[in-house]
């Protein structure tokens, strides 16, 4: 991670997981499951985390919206695309709800929280795969 991608984790509210992220905790997670499972689990773990309430779900586009209650608020999407048999991808956009332009990296940490627990319920087989 360079020193701009450094700068820009903490001047920001807003972290999204994608292929090719500078920092290699936030590259695209894919899970061995197939898309109804990973999405069920991601929902599952939303739902047993008192911080975290689910605002809508969508099996078809593969979509969670969920705002977390948690010190700070956050608004968070998760996406669920399955990219071939028994190999799906999660990733994850939260944006920090704060009076300041930025949040001093607490988006990222959200992220990298929930990939550990769902590295805890399904079968991790990378990041960042597809690039």
């Amino acid at each position: 991670m360079g020193f701009k991608d450094k700068i820009n984790k903490f001047v920001s509210t807003h972290t999204e997981t994608r292929e090719a992220h500078s920092d290699e905790a936030l590259k695209t997670r894919y899970y061995k499951a197939m898309k109804d499972k990973a999405f069920n689990e991601v929902l599952t773990l939303f739902g047993q985390t008192p911080q975290f309430e689910v605002k809508s779900s969508s099996t078809e586009r593969g979509e969670i919206i969920v705002i977390g209650k948690g010190k700070r608020k956050v608004f968070l999407v998760a996406t669920i695309i399955m990219v071939s048999p028994l190999r799906t991808a999660v990733d994850f956009a939260v944006t920090t709800e704060t009076s300041l332009p930025f949040d001093f990296g607490y988006s990222a940490k959200v992220i990298k929280e929930i990939y550990q627990k769902l590295d805890q319920r399904l079968e991790y087989v990378g990041s960042g795969l597809g690039a």
